[in-house]
C-alpha cells in the first residue's frame, strides 16, 4: 500500500505522525547503525548542517514561568541563592511550596508558534531547536512514561509538536534538546533542608514518595548537598538510566528531529549509543537511507571520530576545525529573567561571523517569559540580526573555511579554549576580518565600519596566504561602483560616502 493508498483508506484525515510514521515502516532500510562507538564512529554531519549555519533554540518550559532566570528548580532549594530567597518571599519555604506546585504557573497564554517561527526564518535561521525536557524532569511533549509534561500541566499543548509543525511550515530543519540525564542529581537538591534558622532540618517536599517521579526516589538524596553538580554518570542507577532511553526513544519516534541536543557528553554507554544509534537509523529511513539526523555533544573524544557533533556551550573554539562543530548560547540567560540585559545584535554578528570562518555554526536562544511572547528587547535584537542577515547572509550559508579565519587584533587573544569563554572575546572593531568561502568566491567579513578604506592585508600579492590576482570585488549592499585596489600588501577598498552598515560588513572577492 502507498502512501496515497492510505490517505484514501484514512479518508483523508491522516495525521501527520500516522503518515512518518508510515514513511519509517516502508522506506528502504539504510545505514543502519548499532549502539556501539565502533559503529557510530562511520556516522559524519550531512551537509544541510554544514549549510545552515544559524539555528535559534527555544530555551523555554516551567522554570519560565517564574522569570527570574537559569535553573530555577534546582536554585530554589538551595538556602541563601537570590532563588531561594525569592521562592521563600514569594511563594513560601520550599518545604511547603515546592517545584511541583510551580509548573501549573506556566500558562503560555500568549504563545503563537507560527508567528515566532516566521520572525525566526525572516531573520536567517534555517533549523530550530525546541527544548524537550530540562534538568527539571519535566517533558515538553506528551510523554508516554512521566505524568509530569506539557500536555497533562501546565499550558496542557504539546509544546514540541507545535513547534516542530511550526518549523516544518516555515522550511526549517527541527531539533530538540534533552538535558533529563543529570536530572538525578541535579534536582536531588529537592531532597535536601536548610542547615540554619528556624525550619532547620526540616525537609523539603522532595521527600514526599508519592511525588517520587518528578523529584527521583529517596537514594538520590546523597547527592543532595551538592552545591556544584557532578556532571558524571558515576552513582546514577541501572533504573533511572533505562527510563531515560525509554524517554528519549520515545521522544525520538513522536517527532523524528533532524537534530537532538545533549546537555553535556554522551550519556550512560550503552543507553546513550543506543539512542544515538535509533535516532540515526530513524533519520536514514525517513530520508532514502541516508542519515541526516544530528546529534550533540560537549565531549570531544565523543565527536572526535563520526559519532556526533562537538557542541561549545558559551565558548568558540579558536582555530579553524577539521569537522563541523556548534557553539550555543543565549542573548541573556538561558531561562528569561525579568530586566535581563541582552546581548546586542553587533555581538551575534561577531560571534557569527568569528564561528561560521571556523567551519562552525550558532545556535541562539531568545528565552521566552510565561506568555510565550519575546519582550520588546527581544524584538530589537531580532530586528537587528534580520536586517544584517538581509544584506550579508550570501557570505554565511553554505560557505566553508579559507587557508585563514582571520586577522586583526582580536585573532590574537590568549586563553580563547577555556570553556564558557564567549564574555573574555572584545568587541571586534574594522581592524578585525573573517574569512568564508564558496567555490573560488572569498567573502571578508570586515567587522566594523573602515573610516575611509578597509584593507584586508591577507588578500595583498605578497601575502602568506598566497590568493593570486583578485578579479573582482563588490561590497554587499552597496549598488554603487565600488573603488578598490590589490598590492603586494594588501587589498584596499574605499569605503562609500554614505555608511551602509554600523555592524560588520562583507567584501565579495572573485579569485582568479
Amino acid at each position: 500500500m502507498n502512501r496515497r493508498e492510505l490517505l484514501k483508506r484514512m479518508g483523508g484525515a491522516c495525521s501527520a505522525l500516522a503518515l512518518s510514521r508510515f514513511a519509517i515502516a516502508q522506506a528502504a532500510p539504510g545505514n543502519h547503525f548499532v549502539g556501539t562507538r565502533s559503529s557510530l564512529e562511520g556516522y559524519r554531519i550531512p551537509d544541510w548542517f554544514r549549510d545552515a549555519k544559524f539555528g535559534i533554540w527555544s530555551h523555554w518550559g516551567p522554570q519560565s514561568a517564574i522569570e527570574d532566570g537559569d535553573w530555577y528548580a534546582r536554585k530554589m532549594y538551595i538556602q541563601g541563592t537570590d532563588q531561594y530567597l525569592y521562592h521563600v518571599e514569594t511563594y513560601g519555604h520550599p518545604s511547603k511550596v515546592g517545584y511541583k506546585d510551580l509548573v501549573d504557573n506556566w500558562k503560555a497564554a500568549k504563545w503563537d508558534p507560527d508567528h515566532l517561527m516566521s520572525l525566526y526564518k525572516k531573520a536567517g535561521a534555517k533549523y530550530f531547536v525546541s527544548m524537550g525536557v530540562h534538568h527539571d524532569n519535566f517533558d515538553l511533549w506528551d510523554s508516554k512514561y512521566t505524568r509530569w509534561n506539557a500536555v497533562r500541566m501546565g499550558p496542557k499543548k504539546d509544546v514540541v509538536g507545535l513547534w516542530r509543525d511550526a518549523a516544518h511550515k516555515q522550511g526549517l530543519r527541527f531539533g530538540v534538546s534533552e538535558h533529563l540525564w543529570i536530572s538525578y542529581k541535579w534536582f536531588a537538591v529537592s531532597h535536601g533542608s536548610d542547615k540554619t534558622g528556624p525550619l532547620a532540618g526540616v525537609s523539603y517536599d522532595g521527600v514526599d514518595p508519592q511525588y517520587a517521579d518528578l523529584y527521583h526516589d529517596a537514594d538520590c538524596a546523597r547527592f543532595a548537598g551538592l552545591t556544584k553538580v557532578d556532571w558524571s554518570d558515576n552513582g546514577i542507577p541501572e533504573s533511572w538510566k533505562k527510563h531515560y532511553l525509554d524517554r528519549m526513544t520515545d521522544l525520538i519516534d513522536k517527532y523524528q528531529p533532524d537534530f537532538l541536543y545533549t546537555d553535556g557528553h554522551l550519556p550512560f554507554e550503552e543507553y546513550g549509543l543506543k539512542m544515538v544509534a535509533h535516532l540515526y537509523n530513524v533519520s536514514a529511513q525517513l530520508h532514502g537511507g541516508v542519515t541526516e539526523a544530528v546529534y550533540t555533544s560537549k565531549e570531544e573524544t565523543d565527536c572526535a571520530i563520526g559519532t556526533c557533533l562537538l557542541d561549545h556551550e558559551r565558548s568558540v573554539s579558536d582555530e579553524i576545525a577539521k569537522n563541523p562543530w556548534q557553539t550555543d548560547t543565549c542573548i541573556g540567560q538561558w531561562h528569561y529573567k525579568r530586566g535581563q540585559q541582552y546581548k546586542t545584535a553587533k555581538k551575534v554578528i561577531d560571534m557569527l561571523a568569528d564561528i561560521v570562518s571556523k567551519n562552525g555554526n550558532l545556535l541562539l536562544n531568545f528565552p521566552l517569559p510565561n506568555s510565550g511572547e519575546l519582550d520588546y528587547e527581544e524584538l530589537v535584537v531580532l530586528d537587528g540580526i534580520t536586517a544584517w542577515m538581509t544584506v550579508n547572509s550570501e557570505g554565511i550559508y553554505a560557505t566553508r573555511p579559507w587557508k585563514i579565519y582571520g586577522e586583526g587584533p582580536s585573532t590574537k587573544v590568549d586563553a580563547q579554549t577555556e570553556r564558557f569563554n564567549e564574555s573574555k572575546r572584545p568587541a571586534m572593531t574594522a581592524e578585525d576580518i573573517r574569512f568564508t568561502t564558496k567555490g573560488s568566491t572569498l567573502y571578508a567579513f570586515v567587522m566594523g565600519w573602515p573610516e575611509k578604506e578597509a584593507v584586508v592585508r591577507a588578500l595583498g600579492l605578497a601575502s602568506a596566504q598566497a590568493p593570486g590576482k583578485i578579479q573582482k570585488a563588490e561590497l554587499l549592499g552597496y549598488k554603487g561602483e565600488l573603488k578598490w585596489k590589490q598590492d603586494e600588501t594588501s587589498l584596499k577598498v574605499e569605503m562609500p560616502a554614505e555608511k551602509i552598515s554600523e555592524v560588520a560588513i562583507t567584501l565579495k572577492v572573485e579569485l582568479a
